[in-house]
């Protein structure tokens, strides 16, 4: 298949990585550093050494008819790509970062016809120095059945969920307290107080209030078991996982997702959000 990726960070290289090696035609869309990088490489560089080849652009060609466009950018970079996307010949184009906002925008831009949304779930990867250094596990989800095939084919585990904006939402609802529990564990070196964690429960349970106001399902399953655990359970949990490496590796990606997620949340429900902003990072 002919497949470009808009934003080869992290993520977008990873799934590079991956669809290169599977014996794809990659082309990844980069600008600033990361363009002059793999200008200069011409693949992604593994931590390893190991390394995929890939074409390198400045720009999506508008005419070539790709069988995919994988748009990796976040989410407050993505009105930026829109005309070229819309302009874009492609079969199919996949968004694929965090969100809790109407996705009807982003189908109108490309049309619906073309229009796929997924996330990697399962994919946790740092770029240090240009490499990746990726963790593939389960966990990815598209709403796209021949996508699902293409990426489970090229070793990244992945499942189909029609309702990605249910998914999101919910997804957004239980990782923004994580993520905010990481930013502290990250820069204390040490696992948050109890207190702390009885208030990252309280906007544990204000995220999925938000959720089920806007009419949304929590999703997946074993989302919505968690959504429904007793606020000292929760609490516990929190304490604990805070404790992990894991919670860690999540304040290593910084506290601009968290602070976007519990934004975009405030902005849909001011009135429930209280808690979310509370432990705003």
């Amino acid at each position: 298949m002919k497949i470009a990726i808009l934003g080869p960070g992290a993520i977008g290289s990873t799934f590079a990585w991956h669809l290169s090696r599977a014996g794809h035609d990659v082309t990844v869309v980069a600008r600033g550093a990361r363009l002059r990088w793999l200008e200069e490489e011409r693949a992604i560089v593994r931590g390893d050494g190991e390394r995929a080849g890939v074409t390198v652009a400045s720009s999506l060609d508008a005419a070539t008819p790709w069988d995919l466009v994988l748009v990796t950018v976040l989410s407050p970079q993505v009105a930026a790509v829109l005309p070229a996307l819309r302009a874009s010949a492609a079969r199919r184009v996949m968004f694929m970062f965090n969100t809790f906002e109407r996705l009807e925008p982003l189908r109108d831009a490309v049309g619906a016809e073309r229009f796929r949304f997924g996330f990697p779930g399962g994919v946790f990867t740092l770029l240090i120095d240009g490499r990746i250094h990726p963790q593939v596990r389960a966990g990815t989800t598209v709403d796209d059945a021949d996508v699902a095939e293409l990426f489970n084919a090229a070793g990244v585990p992945t499942v189909v969920e029609r309702d990605m904006q249910s998914w999101l939402r919910s997804h957004a609802a239980m990782v923004a307290p994580l993520m905010s529990i990481g930013v502290i564990v990250h820069a204390r070196g040490a696992g948050v107080t109890w207190e702390e964690a009885a208030t990252h429960a309280r906007a544990f349970a204000a995220g999925f209030e938000i959720v089920r106001a806007h009419g949304n399902a929590i999703l997946p399953t074993a989302i919505g078991v968690s959504a429904r655990l007793p606020r000292v359970v929760v609490t516990a949990l929190l304490w604990m996982m805070s404790r992990t490496k894991m919670s860690s590796d999540l304040g290593r990606l910084g506290a601009a997702e968290p602070r976007m997620l519990i934004d975009m949340m405030n902005t849909a429900a001011p009135q429930l959000a209280a808690p979310l902003l509370a432990i705003r990072p």
